[in-house]
């Protein structure tokens, strides 16, 4: 009895407000945009306006900051106006929110306005505002949330990218898909703006030759195509290939991550006999994540793909500042992956 006590209040705080897709989002009276991810986080507001827009081409937009807050500032501008117009408040910075915002937001929850809709953009960084934020999920205010997760793994980059294209009623090809989020997977904005160059420019479906066409350059020399033909063990075409990266930009910290995590999927995915699909289930992967993991393996011992995933761990210390030539770092991890011998054997 005692432990139901404890959880109720939490679990009550948890369920009480609605959730609703950064994609598909809808206006309430307080709308709660939390979490690291800012692509997202801005697709959600700019919906919400679009959303009010469409109701009434008058609607009033007012922009505040939470941590340079004039008090008085949140009651003012959501109050209605001689004509009634309809009113959207983007709050940003409720995660390092000044007292005096913390305290009017607060009290605003128990009469928000009629005809106003308020956006607050909690990133997620610090705990600041966390009374707030209870009381909104605890359903204060008539409120909903929308969350922003950080998109970190491969699988989360593929989920995202195929949304776009879902989204949008736009048919992409299976491999056309890996082969862009491969060429992007350092940056979830760039990602998202190639997606939607694709879906305006092109007319038909998405196929892996019009990806190529399109970021052909991108392609070969992202970080995964280092990785790809390193573990193949077409070591000349690797090297050429991270020079290539090195030359357009690309920097040696991502390009070691994203060959370790190959690695680490490999390591994973070695000696199962799990169908595709229960294993990528159970690893949190996509079934062709696996497919691909398992491919790699040819050729590989479990000595051998220990001694890469060592030489991973020591590449990525030194990219990050214990060596003062990280290029050399690189190729040197590079030789290992693609011989499957120790550097200088």
């Amino acid at each position: 009895m005692a432990t139901s006590a404890r959880r109720t209040p939490a679990s009550r705080a948890r369920t009480t407000i609605p959730q609703v897709s950064w994609r598909t989002p809808q206006p309430a009276p307080i709308v709660l945009i939390s979490g690291p991810e800012e692509i997202c986080a801005e697709r959600a507001t700019a919906g919400i306006r679009d959303y009010l827009r469409a109701e009434d081409p008058s609607l009033e937009v007012t922009d505040v900051r939470a941590d340079d807050y004039v008090a008085g500032t949140l009651l003012g501008v959501t109050s209605p106006s001689l004509f009634g117009e309809p009113r959207l408040v983007r709050v940003t910075g409720v995660e390092k929110c000044s007292d005096a915002f913390l305290s009017e937001a607060v009290s605003y929850l128990a009469m928000p306005q009629e005809g106003a809709t308020v956006v607050l953009r909690h990133t997620g960084a610090t705990v600041r505002g966390k009374k707030l934020l209870d009381a909104i999920r605890a359903g204060e205010g008539g409120g909903v949330e929308i969350a922003c997760p950080a998109v970190k793994r491969d699988s989360d980059r593929f989920d995202f990218a195929a949304g776009e294209f879902s989204a949008a009623r736009k048919r992409i090809a299976p491999a056309a898909l890996r082969t862009l989020v491969s060429a992007f997977a350092d940056d979830l904005t760039e990602l998202a703006a190639a997606c939607q160059q694709l879906i305006s420019d092109v007319p038909g479906d998405v196929t892996e030759q019009v990806v190529e066409r399109y970021y052909g350059g991108r392609v070969e020399t992202s970080a995964f195509a280092v990785a790809d033909t390193a573990i193949a063990g077409r070591y000349g075409e690797a090297l050429i290939s991270l020079r290539h990266a090195l030359a357009s930009g690309a920097d040696p910290v991502p390009l070691v991550a994203a060959i370790a995590s190959k690695l680490r999927t490999m390591a994973r995915v070695a000696g199962t006999r799990e169908s595709s699909v229960a294993l990528a289930a159970r690893l949190g992967l996509k079934d062709w994540q696996v497919d691909r993991a398992r491919r790699d393996l040819s050729g590989w011992s479990d000595a051998t793909l220990g001694m890469a995933i060592q030489a991973a761990a020591r590449a990525d210390a030194e990219v990050k500042g214990g060596s003062r030539d990280s290029v050399f770092a690189l190729e040197r991890l590079i030789t290992v992956i693609a011989t499957k011998a120790p550097f200088g054997s």
